[in-house]
């Protein structure tokens, strides 16, 4: 399944998509997650939730 397609099903609800693109993103979260070297879970959290509201706003 390629990128469009993946968005394309993260935003009509589809676990599996939604649960992709997270795992994709995970390094790029994780890394904005880090502050003073070290990880901060609800800082983490938070940013999931970003992109989460993010992938259901984005228009194509």
């Amino acid at each position: 399944m390629n990128f469009k397609e993946m968005l394309l099903q993260a935003k009509t609800g589809r676990e599996q998509a939604v649960m992709a693109l997270l795992e994709m993103y995970k390094p790029l979260l994780v890394k904005y997650a880090i502050i003073n070297s070290r990880f901060d879970e609800d800082l983490y959290q938070e940013l999931c939730i970003i992109l989460l509201k993010c992938i259901a706003q984005f228009r194509m």
